[in-house]
């Protein structure tokens, strides 16, 4: 059963989604995501102990994120959710202090560019700039992991796509997705069987997809939707997401497709979580115990 303060906490983000209807997913319905995780940022501070410097990873701005203790040759690339339309490193700066911490790693959380102004392949391409200039700074792939959550879950999964399919590049040593945005087609079963019970997402997420897709693009796109892809040759891989999500389907799948190209994932499902619980640590005792696993995932995977 979840915790009190998980069920308080998907009480009060229900009434204020009730209260505060983000809007329809017209040509500007972005725009009410945008400003609401904005506001949300706005409030954010890092927890004692953990320091930020901004920073440019290339030509992609970024902040790392660095708790005492981390080490300073073990780096997290990491790509925040926002449904590809929102967010940045201060929207999800106390799940990344929190992931320094456990992981004993720094953190580089991207700033990638943004849809509808910048479609696919922006988000893709800043992650790949940014990896490659980690390995450029003189970091080795085995050094480095992957991560994100949500739309950045999904960018993950493309990320390691598209290298695998380099020649000549090197993949990182792990990889994990939080609540993955694998499909952007929105075809799970979850999208409409659980849509009622995600006081995150809801609505028409196929239509929200097609900011990312752009006008000319393709949401099975296997760069696009990860649920498409050739999983084979990835590095290890750790998914978690809760039942109480449109995406849980979309992570089941990705695992299934990572196991059908015989690759190794670990599967999490956290029953009654919501989407993305993780990015509340200071709250939620199922958060702090996820991030630890993710941190012992990561310092397996790291040694």
């Amino acid at each position: 059963m979840a915790s009190l303060q998980s069920r308080l906490l998907y009480q009060l983000i229900r009434y204020w989604r009730r209260r505060n209807p983000i809007g329809e997913f017209g040509p500007d319905g972005y725009r009410g995501v945008r400003a609401a995780i904005d506001r949300g940022a706005a409030q954010a501070r890092l927890p004692p102990g953990v320091y930020r410097e901004a920073t440019r990873a290339g030509d992609v701005p970024g902040e790392w994120i660095h708790a005492a203790g981390a080490r300073a040759d073990k780096v997290l690339l990491y790509l925040h959710g926002g449904g590809y339309v929102a967010g940045s490193p201060a929207t999800h700066r106390a799940l990344t202090a929190a992931l320094s911490r456990e992981a004993r790693v720094r953190v580089l959380a991207l700033d990638y560019r943004l849809a509808p102004e910048h479609p696919y392949p922006a988000a893709l391409e800043d992650a790949l700039s940014a990896y490659t200039w980690l390995l450029d700074q003189g970091f080795s792939a085995r050094s480095i992991a992957v991560g994100g959550d949500s739309a950045g879950g999904g960018l993950t999964a493309a990320t390691l796509v598209r290298l695998r399919d380099t020649p000549g590049a090197l993949l990182p040593a792990a990889a994990f997705m939080l609540s993955p945005w694998a499909d952007l087609a929105g075809t799970g079963e979850s999208v409409r069987t659980r849509a009622a019970l995600d006081p995150m997402i809801g609505g028409d997420i196929a239509a929200f997809g097609r900011y990312y897709v752009g006008p000319a693009g393709d949401p099975h796109d296997p760069l696009i939707s990860p649920i498409h892809a050739d999983m084979r040759g990835l590095p290890p891989l750790l998914i978690q997401v809760g039942t109480r999500e449109v995406l849980h389907d979309d992570a089941i799948r990705l695992a299934e497709r990572v196991r059908a190209g015989q690759g190794r994932v670990e599967l999490e499902v956290w029953d009654d979580m919501i989407h993305v619980f993780q990015v509340f640590p200071s709250l939620l005792p199922e958060a702090r115990r996820a991030i630890r696993r993710i941190g012992q995932f990561l310092q397996t995977e790291l040694a």
